[in-house]
C-alpha cells in the first residue's frame, strides 16, 4: 500500500498501530515516526521506518497523505503547531488525543485542515480494538475510508456524526479495558477469598471474561439472552446475579463509572 503516513507519538498506541499497519502492507518505508524517546524511536527503526526525535529533522518537501497524533492529551497542544505546514498541503490530520477537541485543532493547524479525532482502546495492542471516530466537514469520503484503512488494522472501527459522542464512547471502550481488567482482578480476590489459589483463581477469571467476551461477539443473541441462558431458576448462577442485580448492585456502579469518564474527557477538552 502506498500511503503516506507520518507518526507523532510511538508510546503503546502509536506503537500497536504502527504493528498492524505493517501487518496490513502498508510498508514501512511509507511511514515516517516522530518521537523523542530514543527508545521509541529505536523500536520503528527495527520495523523499518524512518525515524525521528523532532519533526524539524524531516526532509524539506516531504508532504504525508494522513497525520496520525499518538500523543497524550495533556502535550499535544505544545506539539501540534509544528505540523501546521502539512496540514495546508493537504495532509489528513488524525488525532487519538483523548479529550482533545476538533476546534483546537482548526486553531493551530487551519480551519480548512481535514481534521479526524478517534477514540481507540488498548486491546488494539493485539489487533482487537475498539476505534471510534467522528470527522469535521472537510473530511470527505475517500478521508473516512483511509481512516479506516489505518484503524481496521489494529481492530473494529465505527463512525459518529456528533463529536460530543467521543467524550460518551471515552467514557464505556476507551476507558473500558481498566474496568474489565478490574472485574478480573476482583474475580480473582473473590476466588482467593472462597478458598481457591490464587494462580487457578487467576486462570479461571481471565477465561472466563475472555470467553465469555468471545461468545457475547460470535453469537448471534442478544447478550441479555446469554445471560439468561447460564441462568438456571433457583441455580447458583441466579444466585450470585440476585447480588449484582440488585438495586444498588453493578448496574447503577457501572453508570457512574462511565459518567464521570465522561465527565473527565470533557474536562481535559
Amino acid at each position: 500500500m502506498s500511503m503516506s503516513v507520518l507518526l507523532v507519538g510511538c508510546g503503546n498506541m502509536g506503537g500497536a498501530m504502527l504493528g498492524g499497519w505493517i501487518e496490513q502492507n502498508i510498508k514501512p518505508n511509507n511511514i515516517v515516526v516522530v518521537d523523542p524517546s530514543p527508545d521509541n524511536l529505536e523500536k520503528a527503526q527495527k520495523l523499518g521506518c524512518r525515524s525521528f526525535s523532532s519533526p524539524l529533522l524531516i526532509e524539506e518537501g516531504y508532504v504525508p497523505d494522513v497525520i496520525i497524533f499518538a500523543v497524550k492529551p495533556q502535550v499535544i497542544g505544545d506539539v501540534m503547531e509544528s505540523y501546521k505546514e502539512f496540514a495546508r498541503e493537504g495532509a489528513l490530520i488524525i488525532s487519538i488525543a483523548a479529550g482533545t477537541k476538533i476546534q483546537k485543532f482548526q486553531e493551530q493547524l487551519g480551519q480548512d485542515a481535514a481534521i479526524i479525532r478517534t477514540m481507540p482502546n488498548t486491546p488494539a495492542a493485539i489487533r482487537q480494538g475498539m476505534m471510534v471516530s467522528c470527522g469535521n466537514e472537510h473530511v470527505t469520503e475517500e478521508h473516512k475510508k483511509l481512516c479506516d484503512i489505518l484503524m481496521e488494522a489494529i481492530g473494529e472501527t465505527a463512525w459518529v456524526e456528533d463529536e460530543d459522542d467521543i467524550d460518551r464512547v471515552t467514557g464505556l471502550s476507551g476507558s473500558g479495558p481498566a474496568y474489565v481488567f478490574y472485574m478480573i482482578e476482583s474475580m480473582i480476590k473473590a476466588g482467593v477469598a472462597a478458598g481457591l489459589s490464587e494462580e487457578l483463581s487467576t486462570l479461571l477469571a481471565k477465561t472466563t471474561v475472555a470467553g465469555a467476551g468471545q461468545l457475547a461477539i460470535h453469537s448471534t443473541e442478544d447478550v441479555s439472552k446469554l445471560r439468561e441462558n447460564v441462568t438456571s431458576p433457583g441455580g447458583t448462577t441466579a444466585a450470585g446475579l440476585q447480588v449484582l442485580m440488585a438495586e444498588d448492585g453493578l448496574a447503577p456502579l457501572m453508570e457512574k463509572t462511565v459518567a464521570a469518564a465522561i465527565v473527565r474527557s470533557k474536562e481535559l477538552g
